[in-house]
């Protein structure tokens, strides 16, 4: 078994009580993630995210559904849609099985908490594989002082791409680590090669609106473009962002009706352009540190995916020339 579930609680209060904006977006269909429908009708985020494996995401939809029951009284009148997302990890992990049990989102709920995000061979990210090695579960962030101070933060459960389409910083990394040095996992044909998914989650404290959510998580796919990824007909590549920026502003959807009109801020498209390239560069990165972060893993049928080695990278990128950037100076 290597499997897992990572969940995202979008901030620490009720989110039925105070929903975010929200905004999706596909790359590629060949995926799911529910809730999905009723984000785009209504531009909201109004519970916690569950990513897993392809056949465990009913498994954590429903325990998220069971979740939000706990978080209301008996006598609550309500509905819960929860977003949970897959990619597929079955051939390093017993994917028929269906593992995953609903204790598992429960306790991956109950130690959800701010800070440093567990990377690599973690939660739903356990399994997978990305451009031929072993992926999994990356982050990065940027924060943007010439746009407010704000952050945007990226999270990706990475099992896409195939090797040879690796590139990092311009470097065909994968064309130069080839299969006959590391070998694939399982010997994947060339039906196979690229054919698994990526989730991306975007969060920022931006204010946006849904429509300017939606715009964010289409830059993701940039991102995954700069590493080689192109969204290949059997992959999943669906993706989220949601802000945090008008929390508490944003009516509920139960209750008794509040004030007829609610006062909510919104970031000018004129400095979104910092955003996007937050998004991009945040994609990048995180998708990159799930490579590095992962560890060589041993799964079912005696299948190995290799790890992308730190020091194996850098002698790629130094063959062709790359060199780091020197450091700007400070007047």
């Amino acid at each position: 078994v290597r499997t897992g579930v990572t969940v995202i609680l979008p901030h620490a209060g009720k989110l039925s009580a105070e929903p975010l904006f929200a905004g999706s977006h596909r790359l590629n269909g060949n995926g799911e993630m529910t809730g999905l429908e009723w984000l785009r009708e209504a531009g909201l985020l109004m519970a916690p995210i569950a990513i897993t494996n392809t056949h465990s995401l009913g498994v954590a939809r429903d325990a998220l559904v069971k979740w939000d029951i706990d978080q209301h009284a008996p006598s609550d009148l309500f509905w819960s849609l929860p977003v949970a997302a897959e990619t597929w990890d079955g051939r390093l992990n017993d994917i028929n099985g269906q593992h995953l049990r609903p204790e598992h989102v429960f306790q991956a709920l109950a130690a959800a908490a701010g800070g440093p995000v567990p990377e690599g061979n973690v939660g739903g990210g356990t399994g997978m594989i990305c451009h031929g090695f072993k992926g999994g579960i990356g982050t990065a962030s940027r924060v943007l002082p010439a746009a407010g101070g704000y952050t945007v933060g990226v999270l990706v459960q990475a099992n896409h791409g195939r090797r040879e389409r690796l590139t990092v910083a311009g470097v065909p990394v994968g064309e130069l680590i080839p299969a006959s040095e590391v070998p694939l996992p399982g010997m994947l044909s060339e039906a196979h090669q690229g054919a698994g998914s990526i989730i991306i989650i975007v969060a920022t404290d931006a204010p946006l609106l849904p429509h300017q959510c939606n715009r964010l998580a289409q830059r993701a796919g940039l991102g995954v473009a700069r590493l080689g990824g192109l969204g290949e007909h059997s992959s999943g590549d669906l993706f989220l962002a949601f802000s945090t920026g008008n929390r508490g502003a944003i009516p509920p959807e139960f209750g008794e009706p509040g004030l007829l009109t609610a006062q909510i801020a919104v970031l000018s498209n004129s400095h979104i352009n910092q955003l996007f390239a937050a998004v991009v560069e945040a994609t990048e990165e995180a998708i990159l540190n799930a490579l590095l972060a992962a560890e060589t893993m041993v799964g079912r049928d005696g299948i190995v995916a290799y790890r992308l080695e730190p020091d194996r990278l850098l002698a790629a990128l130094r063959q062709a020339g790359w060199s780091p950037a020197p450091p700007v100076s400070q007047a």
